[in-house]
């Protein structure tokens, strides 16, 4: 990743370094998945060198996974933009570094509509990834395309295949929540973690549980999601919960979450007729690479 973001400074010309290279502390956290303005150089705005520079970074970040991801986003703003007209923009997806590549801390993202990621480097193997957020409208596409389709289906897969007494106890609510809760900046309004324990679980629900948080690390190259797994895995799977709201049938609202000390991922499918997903996954200790900025900073001071 510092390689291609550095190779991606160099492909930019005065104008567009201006907007794609920021102060590390600028506004960073300012992030959101609707369609706004944001900081950063948009894919409209890029050259074509510039444009193959900034997939090149992308792909170290995101690997072929996250790629395709990506341009599936892109792909449903498309179809908005035919329903809707041109205030939906598929080049409207911006892409800004922060601080200087090689120098730690430093960090980028991408972020548009429906799509947020966000990556802080401090060394080779301390990257956060988080908050990640993917967003799918429609979620299901008139051709049968869906982004989260994974995700959607391990998570109703697990709700109907848990004993009715795990069952009872996984669900939270008996109507989804219109919207993820843990958005920007509320991320403390999730409370404790609720629902059924992965410990209490078999082997099989467990695995489908997993499944949901593979859906978010697939989206990683290999190397990267190799640290998040296993920054998940030493946040102890056996306390993650699973919550549910919602009905379990198709074509249904509903809601559901991993929740443990650290991780929390939601997925709701509310609007447009439960067709129509907002997901997010994020390290309740780490966002931003929070605790390894304040290990960073408390070493500078000694």
């Amino acid at each position: 990743m510092t390689r291609t973001a550095q190779a991606l400074i160099a492909a930019a010309d005065e104008r567009q370094r201006r907007a794609l290279v920021l102060p590390f502390h600028a506004q960073r956290e300012d992030w959101h998945y609707i369609p706004r303005r944001r900081a950063g150089l948009p894919f409209g705005g890029m050259s074509t060198s510039v444009s193959a520079a900034t997939m090149a970074l992308l792909h170290a970040g995101l690997g072929d996974t996250g790629m395709r991801r990506v341009e599936g986003t892109r792909r449903l703003e498309a179809i908005l933009r035919e329903r809707e007209g041109a205030w939906r923009d598929p080049d409207n997806y911006a892409v800004a570094i922060y601080g200087t590549p090689g120098t730690v801390p430093w960090g980028w993202r991408i972020e548009g509509h429906h799509l947020s990621l966000h990556f802080t480097v401090l060394g080779p193997d301390r990257v956060a990834v988080t908050p990640a957020f993917w967003g799918a409208n429609p979620a299901r596409a008139s051709d049968g395309f869906r982004l989260m389709g994974a995700v959607e289906d391990a998570g109703r897969g697990l709700i109907r295949a848990l004993p009715e007494a795990l069952r009872r106890e996984a669900t939270i609510a008996e109507r989804a929540f219109g919207d993820i809760v843990a958005g920007p900046g509320r991320e403390q309004e999730i409370g404790a973690p609720r629902g059924v324990a992965l410990a209490r679980m078999s082997a099989a629900d467990r695995d489908s549980a997993m499944r949901i948080a593979a859906g978010f690390l697939e989206a990683l190259s290999p190397e990267i999601a190799a640290l998040q797994t296993r920054r998940l895995r030493e946040g102890g799977v056996d306390q993650l919960r699973f919550a549910w709201a919602g009905s379990t049938g198709d074509g249904q609202p509903y809601y559901f979450r991993l929740h443990g000390p650290v991780t929390l991922i939601e997925l709701d499918n509310t609007q447009n007729n439960a067709n129509h997903v907002h997901s997010v996954w994020r390290d309740l200790a780490a966002d931003f690479g929070r605790d390894m900025l304040a290990d960073h900073y408390k070493r500078q001071h000694r």
